[in-house]
């Protein structure tokens, strides 16, 4: 199966709100997408492909879930990953059991068919995209749409410095990706939410139907007009992964993780910069999200934590906290928590240290020490 778009280069248009309700999603103060595509929005013949770069927690996810619908789906991976999902497939597990997934998986975007029409699903590290983007457009027809599904807000800015047909997905999908060829999806039975504008501002044919595949797939998924509110949203949401890293998942709630959300708000608003309300995405979330246990054991930590865990060299925190950092430099607004989480949590991925090791109280201890040296400084 796949889904038709009509041509790609179209031009956004403002979503309007339809009231339709999309099945298993949770009643919000937004209007839905219908599951059926309809002919009037532009919908045409011609087959549609995934391309999912970067093939971790929430690319080999997504991409197993769009492959186990029927959707054509071709994984870019490396390394012993590469290897086992080769040799043996995408073993995918879930609450619901583990299932073993049979879709191509590549190397490098060069063994990609491009001779067909294809959407690429961006899912690597933001440390890692400007290199994934720089081997993408050496082969990649200038015309594809690139969604990210990545967290930061950095992903799209460089998307589109080098394709004009860029997306953004605000993603909240608990994943997991410890060894070779194996991925989790824990929550069940929708997999995450996924949902998708085109960046920086509008809704296209693009938007519609890559959402409706992905509700298609087991995920909740609508078009929003400015995604970049609800990617602002989740910068803010995803700056408690450096406390996971650096502290471990029990030590995210709590004030450590205030501090943190509190610097990251002042530094939206100085930069001007909006953001979904707390109270919006738990809206949007409602109760969609079910995570259950997967052999006995709930989900160990997030995207930062599993970095550390698989001891990969590198770390997203520069693009998560260290972008309130960055804003905060910019605009004036002292974000000392943020600055030394960030700065931690790098330590840690260099040295290839586990995570975890460090009490939050710890942390407050540092900054309030620090705190104290300013103030006396100004006496």
């Amino acid at each position: 199966m796949a889904r038709q778009f009509g041509d790609w280069r179209v031009t956004a248009r403002v979503w309007i709100t339809t009231g339709a309700q999309e099945p298993g999603c949770g009643r919000g103060r937004h209007g839905l997408w219908p599951l059926t595509p309809d002919p009037s929005r532009g919908w045409h013949a011609e087959p549609v492909g995934y391309v999912v770069f970067g093939a971790g927690a929430i690319g080999a996810v997504v991409g197993g879930r769009l492959f186990q619908a029927g959707f054509d789906v071709t994984l870019i991976a490396r390394g012993a990953h590469l290897r086992a999902l080769q040799a043996n497939g995408l073993r995918l597990q879930s609450p619901a059991g583990d299932e073993t997934v049979a879709v191509a998986s590549v190397g490098h975007p060069r063994e990609v068919d491009w001779g067909t029409k294809q959407v690429v699903l961006m899912a690597v590290k933001s440390q890692h995209s400007l290199a994934a983007l720089s081997e993408l457009a050496e082969v990649a027809p200038p015309e594809t749409p690139i969604v990210c599904l990545q967290n930061g807000v950095a992903n799209e800015p460089a998307a589109l410095r080098l394709f004009p047909n860029v997306h953004a997905v605000s993603v909240a999908c608990p994943t997991s990706h410890l060894e070779p060829g194996v991925v989790a999806a824990w929550s069940t039975p929708v997999t995450g939410l996924l949902d998708i504008g085109r960046y920086p501002t509008g809704i296209d044919q693009v938007d519609e139907g890559v959402a409706a595949d992905f509700r298609a797939a087991t995920f909740s998924s609508y078009p929003v007009d400015d995604i970049r509110r609800w990617k602002n949203r989740k910068l803010l949401t995803n700056l408690g992964n450096a406390i996971e890293a650096v502290c471990g998942p029990c030590e995210r709630h709590g004030p450590l993780g205030d501090i943190l959300l509190a610097e990251g708000e002042e530094v939206l608003s100085a930069a001007g910069l909006q953001a979904a309300t707390a109270e919006e995405d738990r809206d949007r979330r409602a109760d969609l999200l079910q995570p259950g246990k997967i052999s006995g054991q709930t989900r160990p930590g997030g995207s930062s934590w599993q970095s550390l865990q698989r001891a990969t060299g590198d770390i997203e925190t520069d693009y998560l906290n260290g972008e309130i950092v960055l804003l905060g430099r910019i605009h004036a607004v002292a974000t000392p928590a943020n600055d030394l989480l960030q700065r931690l949590a790098r330590e840690l991925a260099v040295t290839r240290d586990p995570p975890g090791a460090t009490p939050a109280a710890v942390i407050l201890e540092r900054l309030e020490k620090a705190r104290q040296a300013v103030g006396a400084r100004f006496v």
